[in-house]
């Protein structure tokens, strides 16, 4: 039953992130460069990095 729970919970997680990037999205005014492109793509991985290695440290 716990892994239905955690299922369900990715579930509404994901369909609330969705909903929120088709609509709140194209209200945020942001330029079409690589710059902004590299940082929205590279961006998930560095701050995973972070918290894995961050985890990795503590005793």
């Amino acid at each position: 039953m716990d892994k239905l729970g955690f299922l369900l919970k990715v579930l509404v997680a994901s369909a609330g992130l969705a909903v929120l990037i088709k609509y709140a999205a194209p209200a945020v005014p942001l330029p079409a460069t690589t710059l902004s492109s590299l940082t929205l793509v590279f961006l998930p991985t560095l701050i995973m990095a972070c918290l894995l290695s961050w985890r990795w440290q503590q005793p």
